[in-house]
């Protein structure tokens, strides 16, 4: 089997919502590759790895721990390469007269406020340097809009456009913007929701199957890599042949 390898070696990775599922596969394929792989994230997560990221404590949806990481982390290590955006909260699922107000705005602060405060913070530093590479992950959901998932897929449709135009803002700068939309992952976000859901998502695939956060690291290593070019705002469906847009 033939698979690609890079080699980002004194590089720096930061990567929201590393503690676990696609963003700890992320981070460790970066470490894997050379980089120093920080985790932005409520918790560290697995700390026995030897490929386990550097843990700075970050709440996406408060502005001020932000900050503050991105203070520590160019303390730390003096810059910041690649950025992947992948801290993620899918909530329950309901109809959307049933779900609860409360937990509907929790899933767009997390995953759309949350990469806007992100990305706001760390632009001007990549800016600067005249470099980097920033990954946001979005989902299907965003693309198709998911039934009983109304709040997770508006929040996703709004990381897609928010992706679209910041790599194109971005685009004469050196720093390319790129998403990827996944279909179902096998992570521990799909707790959150109910079997029926997941499966109902699986039968639409025609590969029959979930994702696996070793496929999206994937592509997010290409994405970020020096083979990735002349893609800026775009966005890359990993679904299994679902995609039909």
């Amino acid at each position: 089997m033939s698979r690609a390898q890079y080699d980002f070696t004194g590089r720096v990775a930061v990567v929201t919502g590393a503690a676990s599922g696609i963003g700890r596969a992320i981070s460790s394929a970066f470490a894997r590759g050379g980089a120093r792989a920080v985790n932005w994230d409520r918790v560290p997560g697995a700390l026995d790895a030897p490929d386990a990221p550097h843990h700075i404590e970050v709440d996406v949806t408060r502005p001020e721990t932000i900050e503050a990481a991105l203070a520590l982390t160019l303390e730390r290590f003096g810059r910041i390469d690649y950025l992947v955006n992948s801290a993620g909260f899918a909530g329950s699922t309901a109809p959307l007269d049933a779900c609860d107000p409360a937990e509907w705005q929790r899933i767009v602060d997390v995953n759309l406020v949350g990469t806007y405060h992100v990305c706001r913070f760390v632009v001007p530093v990549m800016r600067r340097a005249s470099a980097g590479r920033i990954v946001n992950v979005a989902s299907l959901a965003g693309k198709e809009g998911t039934p009983n998932a109304s709040a997770y897929s508006a929040a996703k449709a709004g990381v897609i456009a928010l992706t679209k135009s910041l790599g194109k803002e971005l685009a004469q700068t050196g720093v390319l913007v790129n998403g990827i939309a996944p279909a179902a992952v096998q992570t521990p976000l799909l707790a959150q929701m109910s079997p029926g859901h997941v499966q109902t998502m699986i039968d639409k695939s025609p590969m029959k199957r979930l994702g696996t956060v070793e496929e999206v690291a994937e592509m997010t290593l290409w994405l970020c890599s020096d083979s990735c070019t002349f893609s800026a705002g775009a966005i890359f469906d990993l679904s299994g042949g679902r995609a039909t847009c």
